[in-house]
């Protein structure tokens, strides 16, 4: 493969100073004012805006997927065609989510039908998580941006090889979302009621 290696780092910092200037909005910042539709996916692209533009789709939240999070429950529905804050907060979640996980996965970590209260504090706690997540992964993005300028990466991953450092980003989003679903799939289940030590391998 062949790069341009100062046009790579300087775009890999780039992206780095803005990952860690981003934050999703708290709870507190998400307007509660009852939006329509067009103004729910216009404030959600807002809002999911740390995708680097080389990878951006132009349809990455859409009308049509919201309906179906609302038709399949995997989010409350709209009051009189409005969603509120706590829509807003479901649907940041869900977007978020599913870059990683299957949609049914996701419904199984979110339920429907807490009260606002909760939902707060499901959603102040996801943020939180969110941010120190995202800390982590802009020091892999540092690490591949000191990959293309020669110098030592402080990453356990450490390669000379552009390639290398491609498969083991794709290979730990595999296992993150492995290590997820896995996690999803053995919630309530022990050996005393019929769980199988199988699953823990």
């Amino acid at each position: 493969m062949s790069y341009d290696k100062q046009l790579v780092a300087g775009k890999l910092r780039r992206w780095e100073r803005y990952l860690n200037r981003f934050r999703l909005p708290a709870w507190e910042e998400i307007p509660d004012i009852g939006l329509y539709m067009e103004q729910v996916v216009t404030l959600l692209r807002e809002y999911l805006d740390y995708l680097p533009p080389e990878l951006k789709e132009e349809e990455a939240v859409t009308a049509a997927a919201i309906n179906n999070y609302v038709r399949t429950r995997v989010m409350p529905g709209p009051q009189k065609k409005r969603y509120y804050r706590v829509h807003l907060a479901y649907l940041i979640m869900i977007c978020t989510l599913k870059q990683g996980l299957s949609i049914s996965l996701v419904q199984k970590l979110l339920p429907v039908g807490l009260p606002p209260e909760e939902v707060r504090r499901i959603y102040s706690q996801y943020a939180e998580r969110h941010r120190v997540t995202a800390q982590y992964f802009t020091q892999q993005v540092r690490a591949a941006a000191a990959l293309f300028l020669d110098l030592e990466p402080e990453s356990a991953l450490t390669t000379d090889r552009v390639e290398d450092l491609i498969a083991s980003a794709a290979m730990l989003g595999g296992f993150s979302r492995l290590l997820a679903e896995k996690l999803l799939l053995l919630e309530g289940r022990t050996v005393a009621n019929g769980g199988s030590l199988e699953l823990l391998k």
